[in-house]
């Protein structure tokens, strides 16, 4: 059997078709460099993101033992003595108190929330600076 010629591989044809082109030859590393970068800055991010909903987490459950811990002593101070007025008054109490707690909680959780948000963000923004100087200096280079 007539042992038949190898062809190129598609590399190798695409290499020749650059060539050929007089294509301007492309640098690999560079480009990868840049990629591992984004790459890092994603992983920075996210971590960053882990970490804020780890605390929010954590605090969560802090609030909750708090609520409790407080439910739980207005509970127990509470004797329904005394006159109605009185009674829907320190209903009214509790009520006002539990609604204050919630607030002042959604509105710490948000702060939370809203904190680690802004530094994943802010690390993916620097990224894209830093991408943008890059791609500058490339055009510049060329110049």
């Amino acid at each position: 059997m007539a042992k038949q010629p190898e062809t190129e591989s598609f590399m190798d044809l695409f290499a020749k078709f650059g060539r050929e082109l007089k294509m301007p030859k492309v640098d690999v590393d560079a480009i990868l460099d840049h990629h591992r970068k984004n790459f890092e800055a994603l992983e920075k991010s996210a971590r960053a993101t882990a970490a804020g909903a780890s605390s929010l987490l954590a605090r969560q459950r802090e609030m909750l033992d708090e609520s409790l811990r407080e439910i739980a002593d207005m509970a127990r101070d509470y004797k329904p003595s005394g006159s109605p007025q009185d009674f829907v008054g320190k209903q009214a109490d509790l009520a006002r108190k539990s609604f204050e707690t919630a607030v002042r909680n959604a509105s710490e959780a948000a702060e939370i929330v809203k904190k680690s948000g802004s530094e994943s963000v802010d690390i993916l923004r620097a990224r894209i600076r830093e991408a943008m100087e890059e791609i500058r200096a490339g055009y510049e280079k060329k110049s």
